[in-house]
């Protein structure tokens, strides 16, 4: 089986253990174990727990506690509707090794997380793209997306917030794209990973929305959790049989500490998530000013997530500008190239504080350097 490099991924391996200022990550700053068990009454008992568990495989599909804290994030999904898997990455391949088939007709709205596009192409899937422009707010034409779809459309598969963007569509335009699919009766998948921060209206879980919905989300991002590496499926019961079924050939088990740990910040949620939305908001705000003041740049605004695009007024190719920036300053961006988009940078802003403003500064730096050459 043939598949294209995967770019930002690539880009990262490359880069990032070795940055000064890493304002390309994007997960909320993370937590360490004694700051998750720090929510918890006892946490001196939660270290006592681990310490007297056996490190056998656990429950294969996930524990009750883990599927029934994602079920809750929910309005209308059961814990039996819930699958586990090794990340958002991991949820994402499962369900589309599962579902896809040669010669199958699938919609991705692009710029997105390049998984959702290149692996059904690369399972023999027939792959139609819907451009999202700068120019429209990087939300969709719903015309142009109505006109992509025929009877023999499967699959829709959006990404929302969207990465790299930072842009959500809100309950009307999910509503709206639940009935194109409705209409030809295709699934419609939504990587829902950065969903949870509603920086301005709330935004529904296609689950919630559609009986052949299916979400993706993960501890990582709005969790603060990436190291446990643990995501999930939540979809209708027929969707979990048949990933669960292709589950037992990729993945025996999630770590059984990680389910654990998992555990612990769906119960405490409301917590984690007031620490993170603060931390989200107060440096988007930093981000904000920054752009206003920087001629060079421009953006949509992200009204979800923890991604921007910035849109850069310079020549020179984005992989050249991400290349020098982190070789003259010391500051990892991914460049706009990695998501298919020339003239752009993605940057994440909800790490730690003190490096986005470092970085941005020099950021700045650069920007002005180059312009003057």
């Amino acid at each position: 089986m043939k598949i294209a490099p995967f770019k930002v991924e690539e880009w990262m391996n490359e880069y990032e253990m070795d940055a000064d200022y890493n304002i390309a990550e994007t997960c909320v700053e993370s937590l360490t174990i004694e700051e998750l068990l720090a929510y918890e009454d006892d946490p001196a008992a939660c270290i006592e727990e681990i310490k007297s568990m056996q490190l056998t495989y656990g429950d294969i599909k996930g524990s009750q506690a883990f599927r029934t804290g994602v079920s809750n994030l929910y309005n209308n999904v059961a814990p039996t509707d819930i699958l586990p898997s090794h990340g958002a990455i991991g949820a994402n391949f499962l369900l589309l090794y599962s579902l896809i088939e040669p010669g199958d007709e699938i919609v991705s709205l692009v710029p997105t997380y390049q998984q959702l596009y290149d692996i059904p192409a690369s399972l023999g899937a027939r792959v139609k793209k819907l451009q999202l422009n700068y120019t429209d707010g990087f939300l969709p034409d719903l015309q142009k997306l109505k006109s992509l779809l025929t009877s023999e459309t499967k699959l829709i598969i959006i990404n929302n917030p969207n990465n790299p963007t930072g842009v959500a569509m809100g309950a009307e335009i999910l509503n709206q794209i639940v009935e194109l699919a409705r209409s030809v009766d295709a699934y419609l998948l939504a990587d829902e990973v950065y969903r949870g921060f509603n920086l301005e209206n709330e935004i529904p879980a296609v689950v919630d929305l559609y009986e052949k919905g299916i979400s993706i989300g993960s501890m990582s991002k709005i969790f603060s959790l990436a190291g446990v590496r643990i995501g999930w499926i939540a979809g209708p019961a027929e969707i979990i049989k048949n990933c669960q079924l292709h589950r037992d050939y990729t993945t025996i088990s999630n770590s059984m500490l990680a389910d654990y740990l998992a555990v612990i910040a769906l119960q405490n949620k409301a917590k984690i998530l007031q620490r993170n939305l603060t931390k989200v908001e107060n440096q988007l705000e930093i981000l904000d000013q920054w752009v206003e003041q920087e001629e060079l740049i421009e953006y949509v605004k992200p009204n979800a997530g923890t991604t921007a695009f910035l849109k850069y007024n310079l020549e020179i190719s984005s992989r050249e500008f991400a290349d020098q920036l982190f070789k003259q300053k010391g500051v990892l961006v991914v460049p706009g190239s990695a998501f298919g988009e020339e003239g752009f940078l993605r940057i994440g802003f909800a790490g730690n504080q003190s490096e986005l403003e470092q970085g941005l500064l020099l950021l700045k730096e650069f920007l002005h350097e180059k312009n003057k050459e």
